[in-house]
């Protein structure tokens, strides 16, 4: 298992994507957007589920934390079957984010790595997306990296997402 975090538009999909390409077995790629995503709208403007403010701040709440622990155990029993999963998170409650992976994970070998992006680098890429909420990236790059204990990092700053994936590959060999 590769549980790739950072903050929105730091690179994280495109190194999971470019991973699978590298890795010598097949990989299976969820990314937190896929349980946002999977969500009912409703849950998306209720302060029980979560909320994008206009500045880019996102807040979450108690369904939102249920469904996300069903969706973290499922991930972990689909790795503990055999799957090869690499996961694209964005840990918004940096190291007990972490915790909650590490709790469902067990014994399971996790390579945890840390995607760095200069704030304004990652600003940049959020409005040439135009599908998130300006202020998002900005606003991660760093907090999402507190108290994170990781097995290596990578920075798309000016590195390429293949090139990250090769070097994450080469450490998951």
């Amino acid at each position: 298992m590769i549980v790739l975090n950072g903050g929105s538009s730091s690179g994280k999909s495109g190194i999971a994507r470019c991973l699978q390409a590298v890795l010598p077995d097949p990989w299976l790629a969820f990314g937190c957007d896929t349980l946002v995503d999977a969500m009912p709208a409703s849950m998306q403007t209720a302060s029980e589920g979560i909320e994008f403010a206009a500045d880019g701040g996102v807040t979450v709440g108690p369904e939102f934390r249920t469904l996300e622990a069903a969706w973290i155990e499922g991930i972990s029993t689909m790795a503990r079957a055999g799957a090869r999963v690499i996961v694209d998170e964005v840990f918004l409650g940096g190291a007990a984010s972490q915790q909650r992976w590490q709790k469902s994970l067990g014994d399971l070998r996790v390579l945890w790595v840390g995607v760095r992006c200069d704030s304004a680098v990652a600003a940049g890429r959020e409005t040439a997306r135009g599908d998130r909420v300006a202020g998002m990236a900005a606003s991660q790059a760093d907090v999402v990296h507190h108290g994170v204990l990781y097995d290596m990092e990578v920075d798309t700053t000016d590195t390429e997402s293949l090139e990250c994936a090769r070097a994450i590959a080469a450490r998951a060999a």
